[in-house]
């Protein structure tokens, strides 16, 4: 069996949908349309997953979850919820979602998902050291598996730019943080790597910082930048060499889509920064 996944939904149409959707994946699926009966089957059952609407009569999505981390500590989350504010999406990186899926969703959206929870199982926990809808601190895992449902949470954070300027951070942000946890963290999950998120009024600010020594970017073979331009493409093949990850776009793709990128003196710290118009939340 795949695993064990608790759906809590009070819209008896839409958890059927959820439930049959799943179980030819392979999962076992157990149901409640309310929190104070989740619980209940939470104390008698082993749950891998909880799925969970956020609003509810009575208890809500974010109440119940924390009962169930006292029932079950290493339970993973994934919130649903119509409702994309910033309090919602701060309660479910303080409660450690690893997604936040606003309705309506796909049906693929919701495979990968659970996908990515079960993953999350082996994953040391993130660290929140602040969780406010403008500045968002975390200390993250050297373990590469981390980087979606972070990059996920996050990119909800973005929620009222355009969907390309919002695709464009994301992509910087996770391609970034890849890099920090595989070179300066050496794939070491008992280390970690600095995040920071700050919103200003015309401004999104990242901070990556990772435990490495840096590195000097005239050494970087395995990355696009320094690929010579008769042969674009050079650095997968380096990488694949070396037997690491696809990849090496990072300083590339940030030099092209956000509009400031810094490093610290040793490069193993850097701020990305996009600038956006604060009349209509869109790039100036």
């Amino acid at each position: 069996m795949a695993g064990t996944i608790l759906i809590v939904e009070d819209d008896e149409t839409s958890r059927k949908i959820y439930s049959a959707f799943l179980e030819p994946e392979g999962y076992s699926i157990l149901e409640a349309n309310n929190g104070t009966d989740a619980l209940v089957i939470l104390e008698k059952e082993e749950v891998d997953v909880l799925l969970t609407d956020v609003i509810m009569d009575g208890m809500d999505g974010m109440e119940l979850l924390a009962c169930a981390r006292n029932l079950r500590p290493h339970i993973q989350a994934i919130v649903m919820t119509s409702q994309r504010t910033p309090a919602a999406i701060i309660g479910a990186l303080r409660l450690q979602v690893c997604d936040f899926l606003t309705k309506p969703f796909e049906m693929e959206e919701l495979r990968e998902s659970v996908h990515t929870a079960m993953d999350c199982q082996a994953i040391h926990p993130v660290q929140i050291i602040s969780a406010k809808d403008d500045w968002v601190e975390l200390r993250v895992p050297c373990d590469l598996k981390a980087v979606e449902p972070i990059q996920k949470v996050l990119s909800e954070m973005h929620g009222d730019l355009p969907r390309d300027t919002r695709e464009a951070i994301s992509s910087v942000f996770r391609e970034l943080l890849n890099n920090a946890i595989e070179h300066g963290g050496k794939l070491d999950p008992t280390k970690q790597v600095e995040v920071k998120y700050i919103k200003m009024k015309r401004t999104i600010l990242y901070s990556i910082k990772d435990p490495g020594e840096g590195f000097n970017v005239e050494e970087v073979n395995h990355a696009a930048i320094a690929n010579p331009d008769s042969s674009p493409f050079q650095h997968m093949e380096v990488r694949q060499e070396k037997g690491m990850r696809p990849g090496g776009f990072g300083i590339m793709l940030a030099s092209q889509v956000i509009d400031e990128l810094i490093y610290n003196e040793k490069h193993n710290e850097l701020v990305f920064v996009k600038y956006l118009d604060a009349a209509n939340g869109e790039n100036s």
